[in-house]
């Protein structure tokens, strides 16, 4: 059985097994109970996840397509592969469960956004990104690529840079190099006022990343609390726990 790869999905189907090998070494360093893998896609990851011992697998396909695919070429798959659209999806199990996949490159940030929102439930993310979305993932303070993304997700995960995959382990070749990251949960929550209000501040601060925190965030803060020297540093300079503090003193 055939199928078609769509370029307004973003479809880039692995097609290299030692990548897909290694992601699942990364995985089975960690003990899980239950697993989702986001876009399968053709099945190169699949194929190994469903071998994986005492692990509660679900998968979750957007393209009908490839869930009729998935299912006739993998027929174990049947009552475990969800065709849903990831970004609508509610939870796919009670308990915490880790994630997994090559994600499309163009939701690969939702995705992470979606993770963020489920942080409580997730304990740990493997995915494969663009090397540039990876790279600003995994990236520190007082660097162009440190961001919204990066200060969300460290925030509340470890980020780890596990390795580099070329274009040529992909169908079609993607004009990128692209990155797995692995993401594990942190022990300590970030001690904010509110998750809300950090991820105001934060935002706020890098919609205008070229100005001074003073006029990049002056909205939400009384003007004496501007005054500090804090303020004088671009957003970039910032560290999370500086976010993190800040937010006590927001209007």
């Amino acid at each position: 059985m055939q199928y078609t790869l769509k370029k307004s999905l973003g479809q880039h189907f692995l097609k290299d097994d030692n990548i897909s090998r290694n992601i699942v070494t990364a995985l089975t360093k960690h003990q899980i109970t239950n697993l989702l893998e986001i876009g399968p896609g053709g099945g190169a990851l699949t194929k190994f996840l469903l071998h994986l011992n005492n692990i509660n697998f679900k998968a979750i396909e957007f393209d009908a397509e490839k869930v009729e695919y998935l299912l006739h070429t993998y027929p174990s798959l049947k009552g475990r592969l969800i065709h849903e659209d990831f970004l609508k999806a509610s939870m796919p199990f009670e308990d915490s469960f880790a994630v997994v996949g090559n994600f499309p490159y163009n939701i690969s940030s939702q995705i992470l956004f979606k993770m963020l929102e489920w942080k409580e439930h997730v304990p740990l993310v493997i995915g494969m990104f663009q090397k540039e979305v990876a790279q600003r993932i995994a990236s520190k303070p007082n660097t162009k690529v440190y961001g919204i993304l990066s200060v969300l997700i460290q925030a509340f995960y470890n980020v780890d840079y596990l390795f580099d995959v070329p274009p040529a382990a992909f169908n079609p070749p993607p004009k990128v190099m692209s990155g797995v990251i692995e993401l594990t949960l942190k022990k300590e929550p970030l001690n904010v006022s509110s998750k809300e209000t950090f991820f105001l501040l934060v935002k706020t601060a890098f919609n205008q990343r070229r100005k001074k925190m003073r006029n990049a965030v002056r909205n939400l803060f009384n003007e004496d609390i501007l005054q500090a020297g804090i303020f004088d540093k671009r957003a970039e300079q910032l560290s999370i726990e500086e976010f993190a503090a800040l937010t006590f003193k927001m209007k």
